[in-house]
Protein backbone atom coordinates (compact mmCIF):
# COMPACT_ATOMS: atom_id res chain seq x y z
CA UNK A 1 0.00 0.00 0.00
CA UNK A 2 1.33 3.68 -1.33
CA UNK A 3 1.32 6.47 1.33
CA UNK A 4 -1.76 8.68 1.04
CA UNK A 5 -1.10 11.33 3.87
CA UNK A 6 2.11 13.44 3.10
CA UNK A 7 5.07 14.46 5.20
CA UNK A 8 6.31 17.96 5.13
CA UNK A 9 10.18 18.23 6.13
CA UNK A 10 11.94 21.05 7.63
CA UNK A 11 15.16 22.62 5.79
CA UNK A 12 17.97 23.16 7.92
CA UNK A 13 21.48 22.71 8.94
CA UNK A 14 21.03 18.88 9.43
CA UNK A 15 19.48 18.98 5.88
CA UNK A 16 20.98 21.05 3.62
CA UNK A 17 23.59 18.90 1.79
CA UNK A 18 22.63 17.39 -1.96
CA UNK A 19 23.33 13.84 -0.02
CA UNK A 20 21.02 14.18 3.05
CA UNK A 21 18.09 16.00 1.15
CA UNK A 22 18.06 13.63 -1.76
CA UNK A 23 18.13 10.89 1.07
CA UNK A 24 15.19 12.24 2.84
CA UNK A 25 12.82 12.73 -0.57
CA UNK A 26 13.32 9.23 -1.58
CA UNK A 27 12.37 8.27 1.72
CA UNK A 28 9.43 10.23 1.74
CA UNK A 29 9.23 13.63 2.12
CA UNK A 30 6.30 15.70 -0.49
CA UNK A 31 6.83 19.36 0.63
CA UNK A 32 9.91 20.71 1.60
CA UNK A 33 9.49 23.85 4.58
CA UNK A 34 11.81 26.77 4.42
CA UNK A 35 11.76 28.76 7.86
CA UNK A 36 11.61 32.13 7.63
CA UNK A 37 12.57 32.53 11.05
CA UNK A 38 16.20 31.59 10.04
CA UNK A 39 18.43 33.05 7.24
CA UNK A 40 19.20 35.57 4.91
CA UNK A 41 16.85 36.05 1.78
CA UNK A 42 19.69 34.58 -0.01
CA UNK A 43 19.85 31.61 2.34
CA UNK A 44 16.39 30.50 1.01
CA UNK A 45 17.32 31.48 -2.35
CA UNK A 46 19.94 28.75 -2.33
CA UNK A 47 17.84 26.25 -0.43
CA UNK A 48 15.71 26.53 -2.97
CA UNK A 49 17.24 26.44 -5.86
CA UNK A 50 19.01 22.82 -4.40
CA UNK A 51 15.07 21.86 -3.57
CA UNK A 52 14.45 21.68 -6.99
CA UNK A 53 17.96 20.11 -8.48
CA UNK A 54 17.73 17.28 -6.19
CA UNK A 55 14.10 16.28 -6.56
CA UNK A 56 14.38 16.86 -10.73
CA UNK A 57 17.46 14.43 -10.17
CA UNK A 58 14.97 12.02 -7.67
CA UNK A 59 12.59 12.32 -10.55
CA UNK A 60 9.80 13.41 -7.50
CA UNK A 61 8.50 16.77 -8.06
CA UNK A 62 8.26 18.27 -4.61
CA UNK A 63 6.32 21.22 -3.24
CA UNK A 64 8.14 23.99 -1.32
CA UNK A 65 6.70 26.20 1.60
CA UNK A 66 7.92 29.47 2.67
CA UNK A 67 6.99 29.59 5.81
CA UNK A 68 7.15 33.11 7.20
CA UNK A 69 8.77 34.57 10.71
CA UNK A 70 5.50 36.67 11.91
CA UNK A 71 5.98 38.86 14.78
CA UNK A 72 8.81 38.57 17.35
CA UNK A 73 6.99 38.56 20.33
CA UNK A 74 10.26 38.01 22.88
CA UNK A 75 12.41 38.96 25.23
CA UNK A 76 16.06 40.56 24.51
CA UNK A 77 19.11 39.11 25.35
CA UNK A 78 21.42 38.18 28.82
CA UNK A 79 24.59 39.15 29.88
CA UNK A 80 26.00 35.85 29.52
CA UNK A 81 23.09 34.52 27.04
CA UNK A 82 20.72 33.47 29.94
CA UNK A 83 19.27 33.74 33.48
CA UNK A 84 17.87 31.80 35.95
CA UNK A 85 14.04 32.47 37.55
CA UNK A 86 13.15 31.43 41.07
CA UNK A 87 9.82 30.80 42.11
CA UNK A 88 8.60 33.64 43.84
CA UNK A 89 11.02 36.26 42.83
CA UNK A 90 10.40 39.57 41.38
CA UNK A 91 11.53 40.25 37.13
CA UNK A 92 11.22 42.82 34.96
CA UNK A 93 9.89 43.08 31.67
CA UNK A 94 11.20 46.57 30.09
CA UNK A 95 10.33 47.68 26.39
CA UNK A 96 12.90 50.57 27.17
CA UNK A 97 15.55 49.25 27.79
CA UNK A 98 18.54 48.23 25.27
CA UNK A 99 21.06 47.04 27.86
CA UNK A 100 21.81 43.09 28.25
CA UNK A 101 19.32 41.62 30.93
CA UNK A 102 20.19 40.51 34.40
CA UNK A 103 18.19 37.97 36.18
CA UNK A 104 16.19 41.38 37.58
CA UNK A 105 14.87 42.67 34.12
CA UNK A 106 15.58 41.88 30.09
CA UNK A 107 14.72 43.62 27.11
CA UNK A 108 12.21 43.34 24.78
CA UNK A 109 12.19 42.78 20.99
CA UNK A 110 8.52 42.83 21.71
CA UNK A 111 7.92 46.61 22.51
CA UNK A 112 3.91 46.87 22.73
CA UNK A 113 3.41 44.26 25.45
CA UNK A 114 3.16 46.98 28.57
CA UNK A 115 0.14 48.04 25.95
CA UNK A 116 -1.10 44.17 26.16
CA UNK A 117 -1.42 43.19 29.69
CA UNK A 118 -2.77 44.51 32.98
CA UNK A 119 -2.36 43.43 36.74
CA UNK A 120 -3.37 39.27 36.77
CA UNK A 121 -2.73 38.58 33.36
CA UNK A 122 -0.39 35.57 33.05
CA UNK A 123 2.84 35.35 30.90
CA UNK A 124 4.44 32.07 29.65
CA UNK A 125 8.29 32.09 28.59
CA UNK A 126 9.46 29.59 26.09
CA UNK A 127 6.72 27.93 24.83
CA UNK A 128 5.47 27.65 28.56
CA UNK A 129 7.80 26.28 30.19
CA UNK A 130 8.36 29.19 32.59
CA UNK A 131 5.14 31.49 34.33
CA UNK A 132 4.99 35.02 35.22
CA UNK A 133 2.17 36.38 36.95
CA UNK A 134 1.75 40.24 35.90
CA UNK A 135 1.67 42.74 38.97
CA UNK A 136 1.71 46.34 37.77
CA UNK A 137 2.51 47.90 34.63
CA UNK A 138 4.96 50.86 34.53
CA UNK A 139 5.12 52.87 31.52
CA UNK A 140 7.38 50.74 29.19
CA UNK A 141 7.73 48.61 32.47
CA UNK A 142 6.04 45.10 33.09
CA UNK A 143 6.39 44.08 36.79
CA UNK A 144 5.79 40.34 37.25
CA UNK A 145 6.25 37.74 39.66
CA UNK A 146 7.75 34.17 38.70
CA UNK A 147 5.47 31.78 39.38
CA UNK A 148 7.18 28.91 37.61
CA UNK A 149 10.97 29.54 37.27
CA UNK A 150 13.72 27.80 34.95
CA UNK A 151 16.65 28.99 32.97
CA UNK A 152 15.45 32.21 30.73
CA UNK A 153 17.96 32.53 27.87
CA UNK A 154 18.18 35.11 24.73
CA UNK A 155 15.33 35.74 22.12
CA UNK A 156 12.86 33.38 23.96
CA UNK A 157 9.24 33.50 22.82
CA UNK A 158 6.12 35.64 25.32
CA UNK A 159 2.62 33.96 24.95
CA UNK A 160 -0.21 35.89 26.98
CA UNK A 161 -2.26 32.53 28.60
CA UNK A 162 -6.13 33.60 26.53
CA UNK A 163 -4.47 35.54 23.85
CA UNK A 164 -4.60 39.23 23.26
CA UNK A 165 -1.19 40.33 22.23
CA UNK A 166 -1.72 42.74 19.57
CA UNK A 167 1.10 42.45 17.15
CA UNK A 168 -0.11 42.29 13.80
CA UNK A 169 0.42 38.61 11.60
CA UNK A 170 2.62 40.50 9.01
CA UNK A 171 5.82 42.87 9.77
CA UNK A 172 7.88 44.27 7.48
CA UNK A 173 10.23 41.72 7.32
CA UNK A 174 7.37 39.46 6.43
CA UNK A 175 6.26 41.68 4.04
CA UNK A 176 9.93 41.51 2.29
CA UNK A 177 10.15 38.00 2.59
CA UNK A 178 7.17 36.95 0.31
CA UNK A 179 8.87 38.85 -2.06
CA UNK A 180 12.13 36.67 -1.98
CA UNK A 181 9.54 33.84 -1.83
CA UNK A 182 7.70 34.59 -5.03
CA UNK A 183 10.83 35.37 -6.36
CA UNK A 184 11.82 31.19 -6.36
CA UNK A 185 7.90 30.84 -6.71
CA UNK A 186 7.05 28.89 -3.88
CA UNK A 187 3.68 26.66 -4.07
CA UNK A 188 2.99 27.44 -0.44
CA UNK A 189 3.30 30.52 1.59
CA UNK A 190 2.44 29.68 5.67
CA UNK A 191 0.95 33.18 7.27
CA UNK A 192 2.45 32.58 11.12
CA UNK A 193 -0.02 34.22 13.98
CA UNK A 194 -3.36 35.27 11.80
CA UNK A 195 -5.67 36.42 14.23
CA UNK A 196 -8.94 36.64 11.17
CA UNK A 197 -9.75 36.48 7.73
CA UNK A 198 -7.96 39.77 6.92
CA UNK A 199 -4.82 38.75 8.11
CA UNK A 200 -4.57 36.06 5.21
CA UNK A 201 -6.03 38.41 2.81
CA UNK A 202 -3.55 40.99 3.43
CA UNK A 203 -1.26 38.21 3.18
CA UNK A 204 -2.61 36.97 -0.14
CA UNK A 205 -2.37 40.31 -1.72
CA UNK A 206 1.00 40.84 -1.17
CA UNK A 207 1.58 37.68 -2.58
CA UNK A 208 -0.29 38.10 -5.43
CA UNK A 209 1.64 41.58 -6.32
CA UNK A 210 5.33 40.15 -5.47
CA UNK A 211 4.10 37.08 -7.83
CA UNK A 212 2.82 38.86 -10.65
CA UNK A 213 5.94 39.54 -12.72
CA UNK A 214 6.33 35.45 -12.43
CA UNK A 215 2.91 34.71 -13.47
CA UNK A 216 2.84 32.83 -10.22
CA UNK A 217 0.55 32.21 -7.50
CA UNK A 218 0.63 30.19 -4.21
CA UNK A 219 -1.21 29.03 -1.93
CA UNK A 220 -1.72 30.61 1.29
CA UNK A 221 -1.32 28.11 4.36
CA UNK A 222 -3.15 29.94 7.80
CA UNK A 223 -0.93 28.47 10.63
CA UNK A 224 -3.56 28.35 13.52
CA UNK A 225 -1.34 29.80 16.73
CA UNK A 226 -3.61 32.47 18.70
CA UNK A 227 -6.44 31.67 20.76
CA UNK A 228 -7.99 34.60 18.48
CA UNK A 229 -8.41 32.75 15.66
CA UNK A 230 -10.46 29.77 17.31
CA UNK A 231 -13.55 31.75 16.88
CA UNK A 232 -13.24 32.86 13.69
CA UNK A 233 -11.64 29.73 12.29
CA UNK A 234 -14.16 29.24 9.40
CA UNK A 235 -13.36 32.55 8.26
CA UNK A 236 -9.73 31.86 8.31
CA UNK A 237 -10.18 28.59 6.97
CA UNK A 238 -12.34 30.47 3.74
CA UNK A 239 -9.56 33.07 3.25
CA UNK A 240 -6.88 30.24 2.93
CA UNK A 241 -6.06 27.29 0.73
CA UNK A 242 -5.46 25.56 4.07
CA UNK A 243 -4.50 25.73 7.73
CA UNK A 244 -1.80 24.61 9.62
CA UNK A 245 -2.76 23.03 13.16
CA UNK A 246 0.65 24.71 14.41
CA UNK A 247 0.44 23.15 18.15
CA UNK A 248 3.70 24.56 20.18
CA UNK A 249 2.03 28.28 20.67
CA UNK A 250 -1.45 27.47 20.44
CA UNK A 251 -1.08 25.20 23.27
CA UNK A 252 1.06 27.52 25.42
CA UNK A 253 -2.15 30.25 24.57
CA UNK A 254 -5.02 27.76 25.19
CA UNK A 255 -3.47 25.45 27.22
CA UNK A 256 -2.49 21.66 26.14
CA UNK A 257 -5.32 19.87 27.08
CA UNK A 258 -7.28 21.50 25.01
CA UNK A 259 -5.48 21.25 21.54
CA UNK A 260 -6.32 17.79 20.76
CA UNK A 261 -10.15 17.92 20.53
CA UNK A 262 -9.23 21.63 19.06
CA UNK A 263 -7.16 19.24 16.65
CA UNK A 264 -9.72 16.84 15.46
CA UNK A 265 -12.57 20.10 14.96
CA UNK A 266 -9.44 21.99 12.64
CA UNK A 267 -8.89 18.92 10.77
CA UNK A 268 -12.90 18.12 10.42
CA UNK A 269 -13.51 22.01 9.58
CA UNK A 270 -11.02 21.62 7.02
CA UNK A 271 -11.90 18.80 5.13
CA UNK A 272 -15.64 19.99 5.01
CA UNK A 273 -14.48 23.37 3.42
CA UNK A 274 -12.14 21.66 1.08
CA UNK A 275 -9.42 23.28 2.39
CA UNK A 276 -6.25 21.16 3.12
CA UNK A 277 -4.84 20.71 6.40
CA UNK A 278 -1.24 20.13 7.67
CA UNK A 279 -0.99 19.04 11.59
CA UNK A 280 2.66 20.28 13.24
CA UNK A 281 5.10 20.64 16.07
CA UNK A 282 6.90 18.16 17.85
CA UNK A 283 5.55 14.97 16.02
CA UNK A 284 8.80 13.02 16.14
CA UNK A 285 10.54 15.45 18.81
CA UNK A 286 12.81 12.58 20.38
CA UNK A 287 13.97 11.69 17.21
CA UNK A 288 16.06 15.10 17.21
CA UNK A 289 18.50 13.00 19.32
CA UNK A 290 17.44 9.09 19.64
CA UNK A 291 16.97 6.90 16.37
CA UNK A 292 13.63 5.52 17.25
CA UNK A 293 10.69 7.48 18.71
CA UNK A 294 8.68 7.30 21.81
CA UNK A 295 5.20 5.23 21.82
CA UNK A 296 3.18 8.40 22.05
CA UNK A 297 4.83 10.13 19.51
CA UNK A 298 3.63 7.05 17.25
CA UNK A 299 0.59 7.33 18.36
CA UNK A 300 0.31 11.38 17.92
CA UNK A 301 1.65 10.71 14.32
CA UNK A 302 -1.32 8.07 13.70
CA UNK A 303 -4.04 10.12 15.34
CA UNK A 304 -3.65 12.51 12.97
CA UNK A 305 -3.58 10.31 9.73
CA UNK A 306 -7.05 8.44 10.92
CA UNK A 307 -8.40 12.06 12.09
CA UNK A 308 -7.55 12.71 7.91
CA UNK A 309 -4.73 15.08 8.36
CA UNK A 310 -3.34 16.05 4.63
CA UNK A 311 0.35 16.01 6.08
CA UNK A 312 2.03 15.28 9.05
CA UNK A 313 5.05 18.07 9.63
CA UNK A 314 8.87 17.48 11.34
CA UNK A 315 10.40 20.97 11.87
CA UNK A 316 13.60 20.35 14.42
CA UNK A 317 13.38 16.60 13.63
CA UNK A 318 14.60 17.71 10.04
CA UNK A 319 16.56 20.87 10.53
CA UNK A 320 18.86 20.12 13.09
CA UNK A 321 18.12 16.34 14.27
CA UNK A 322 20.75 14.18 13.83
CA UNK A 323 18.47 11.10 12.48
CA UNK A 324 16.68 13.43 9.76
CA UNK A 325 16.29 10.75 7.04
CA UNK A 326 15.63 8.48 9.79
CA UNK A 327 12.81 10.38 11.13
CA UNK A 328 11.03 10.60 7.46
CA UNK A 329 11.71 6.67 7.31
CA UNK A 330 9.34 6.19 10.23
CA UNK A 331 7.06 8.68 9.49
CA UNK A 332 6.07 6.93 6.64
CA UNK A 333 5.77 4.00 7.83
CA UNK A 334 3.40 4.93 10.40
CA UNK A 335 1.31 6.73 8.56
CA UNK A 336 0.97 3.72 6.09
CA UNK A 337 0.21 1.39 9.23
CA UNK A 338 -2.51 4.24 10.20
CA UNK A 339 -3.73 4.36 6.87
CA UNK A 340 -4.70 0.22 6.73
CA UNK A 341 -6.86 0.13 9.56
CA UNK A 342 -8.70 3.38 8.20
CA UNK A 343 -12.43 2.74 7.94
CA UNK A 344 -14.02 4.12 5.03
CA UNK A 345 -17.83 5.36 4.82
CA UNK A 346 -17.91 7.47 1.50
CA UNK A 347 -21.90 6.79 1.28
CA UNK A 348 -22.29 8.61 4.72
CA UNK A 349 -19.92 11.25 3.33
CA UNK A 350 -22.30 12.01 0.45
CA UNK A 351 -25.38 11.79 2.65
CA UNK A 352 -27.58 15.52 2.25
CA UNK A 353 -24.27 16.86 0.33
CA UNK A 354 -25.18 19.29 -2.55
CA UNK A 355 -22.98 20.26 -4.85
CA UNK A 356 -23.59 23.33 -7.01
CA UNK A 357 -20.73 23.00 -9.70
CA UNK A 358 -20.38 20.37 -12.37
CA UNK A 359 -16.84 19.47 -11.90
CA UNK A 360 -17.42 19.15 -8.88
CA UNK A 361 -20.27 16.30 -8.83
CA UNK A 362 -18.33 14.63 -11.51
CA UNK A 363 -14.79 14.60 -8.99
CA UNK A 364 -17.49 12.74 -6.36
CA UNK A 365 -19.01 10.47 -8.57
CA UNK A 366 -15.83 9.24 -9.69
CA UNK A 367 -15.16 8.63 -5.97
CA UNK A 368 -18.24 6.60 -5.74
CA UNK A 369 -17.97 4.94 -8.86
CA UNK A 370 -14.65 3.76 -8.07
CA UNK A 371 -15.13 2.68 -4.71
CA UNK A 372 -18.46 0.49 -5.40
CA UNK A 373 -16.66 -0.78 -8.49
CA UNK A 374 -13.28 -1.35 -6.97
CA UNK A 375 -11.27 0.24 -9.61
CA UNK A 376 -7.44 0.38 -9.26
CA UNK A 377 -7.19 3.87 -9.69
CA UNK A 378 -8.85 7.48 -9.87
CA UNK A 379 -7.03 10.02 -13.17
CA UNK A 380 -7.97 12.81 -12.82
CA UNK A 381 -6.97 15.27 -15.50
CA UNK A 382 -7.15 18.37 -14.28
CA UNK A 383 -5.67 22.10 -15.11
CA UNK A 384 -5.76 23.46 -11.93
CA UNK A 385 -5.57 20.63 -9.18
CA UNK A 386 -9.48 21.32 -8.25
CA UNK A 387 -10.75 18.32 -8.97
CA UNK A 388 -8.18 15.92 -7.31
CA UNK A 389 -8.00 18.86 -4.36
CA UNK A 390 -12.03 17.59 -3.97
CA UNK A 391 -11.91 13.83 -4.59
CA UNK A 392 -8.92 13.75 -1.57
CA UNK A 393 -11.38 14.97 0.29
CA UNK A 394 -13.28 11.79 1.11
CA UNK A 395 -11.64 9.12 2.72
CA UNK A 396 -10.86 6.06 0.09
CA UNK A 397 -8.22 3.38 -0.38
CA UNK A 398 -8.21 3.81 -4.05
CA UNK A 399 -5.35 6.21 -5.20
CA UNK A 400 -5.93 9.37 -7.23
CA UNK A 401 -3.65 10.31 -9.69
CA UNK A 402 -3.81 14.02 -10.35
CA UNK A 403 -2.75 14.29 -14.14
CA UNK A 404 -1.95 17.96 -15.35
CA UNK A 405 0.11 19.50 -18.16
CA UNK A 406 0.75 22.42 -14.95
CA UNK A 407 4.42 21.64 -13.10
CA UNK A 408 2.84 24.36 -10.51
CA UNK A 409 -0.01 22.39 -10.06
CA UNK A 410 2.06 19.09 -10.22
CA UNK A 411 3.89 20.21 -7.57
CA UNK A 412 0.76 22.11 -5.50
CA UNK A 413 -1.31 18.59 -5.77
CA UNK A 414 1.98 17.05 -3.91
CA UNK A 415 0.66 18.37 -0.15
CA UNK A 416 -3.08 16.82 -1.27
CA UNK A 417 -3.99 12.99 0.77
CA UNK A 418 -4.43 10.24 -1.40
CA UNK A 419 -3.33 12.15 -4.77
CA UNK A 420 -0.34 11.33 -7.01
CA UNK A 421 0.30 14.37 -9.06
CA UNK A 422 1.97 13.46 -12.25
CA UNK A 423 3.29 15.49 -15.35
CA UNK A 424 1.52 15.02 -19.00
CA UNK A 425 1.47 17.01 -22.04
CA UNK A 426 -1.75 18.74 -23.10
CA UNK A 427 -3.63 17.67 -25.90
CA UNK A 428 -6.50 19.37 -27.71
CA UNK A 429 -8.24 16.07 -28.54
CA UNK A 430 -10.03 14.18 -25.77
CA UNK A 431 -9.43 10.14 -27.23
CA UNK A 432 -5.85 11.20 -27.53
CA UNK A 433 -5.24 12.88 -23.76
CA UNK A 434 -7.72 9.87 -22.26
CA UNK A 435 -5.06 6.93 -24.30
CA UNK A 436 -1.87 8.96 -22.97
CA UNK A 437 -3.25 8.67 -19.44
CA UNK A 438 -3.30 5.16 -19.15
CA UNK A 439 -0.77 4.83 -21.38
CA UNK A 440 1.40 6.67 -18.52
CA UNK A 441 -0.04 4.97 -15.56
CA UNK A 442 0.55 1.52 -17.52
CA UNK A 443 4.31 2.55 -17.76
CA UNK A 444 4.13 3.38 -14.00
CA UNK A 445 3.04 -0.09 -12.86
CA UNK A 446 0.10 1.46 -11.56
CA UNK A 447 -2.02 -0.42 -14.25
CA UNK A 448 -2.11 -3.35 -15.84
CA UNK A 449 -3.89 -5.18 -18.40
CA UNK A 450 -7.76 -6.40 -17.10
CA UNK A 451 -7.61 -3.37 -14.31
CA UNK A 452 -10.53 -1.31 -14.08
CA UNK A 453 -10.01 2.59 -13.69
CA UNK A 454 -12.03 5.63 -13.16
CA UNK A 455 -10.99 9.08 -15.22
CA UNK A 456 -12.67 12.39 -15.20
CA UNK A 457 -11.78 14.56 -18.04
CA UNK A 458 -13.12 18.57 -19.06
CA UNK A 459 -14.70 18.74 -23.05
CA UNK A 460 -13.15 21.32 -24.56
CA UNK A 461 -10.08 20.37 -23.50
CA UNK A 462 -7.77 22.85 -21.58
CA UNK A 463 -9.70 24.83 -19.66
CA UNK A 464 -8.94 24.76 -15.37
CA UNK A 465 -12.99 24.04 -13.89
CA UNK A 466 -13.89 22.70 -17.00
CA UNK A 467 -14.23 18.90 -16.15
CA UNK A 468 -17.56 18.04 -17.04
CA UNK A 469 -17.17 13.80 -18.10
CA UNK A 470 -16.68 10.18 -15.86
CA UNK A 471 -15.65 7.18 -17.84
CA UNK A 472 -14.94 4.07 -16.43
CA UNK A 473 -12.45 1.97 -18.26
CA UNK A 474 -10.58 -1.42 -19.13
CA UNK A 475 -7.09 -1.60 -19.35
CA UNK A 476 -6.86 -3.71 -23.07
Amino acid sequence: MSRATKIVATLGPASSSPEVLERMIRAGVDVMRLNFSHGTAQDHIDRAALVREVAKRVGKEVAIMADLQGPKIRVGKFDGGKTMLEPGQSFILDGATTELGTNARVGLDYKELPRDVRPGDTLLLNDGLLKLTVDAVRGAEVHTTVVIGGELSNNKGINKAGGGLTAPALTGKDMEDIKTAMSFQCEYLAVSFPKNATDMEMARQLANVAGEPFKHKAALIAKIERSEAIPVLESILRASDGIMVARGDLAVEVGNATVPALQKKMIKMARELDRIVITATQMMESMIVNPVPTRAEVSDVANAVLDGTDAVMLSAETAAGKYPVETVEMMSTICIEAERAEEISLDAGFTNKLFGRIDQSIAMAALFTAHHLGCKAILALTESGSTALWMSRHKIHVPIYGITSQVNSQRKMALYRNVRPLLMPSFADRDQALARAEALLVENGVLKPGDTYAITVGEPMGYPGGTNMLKVCRVG
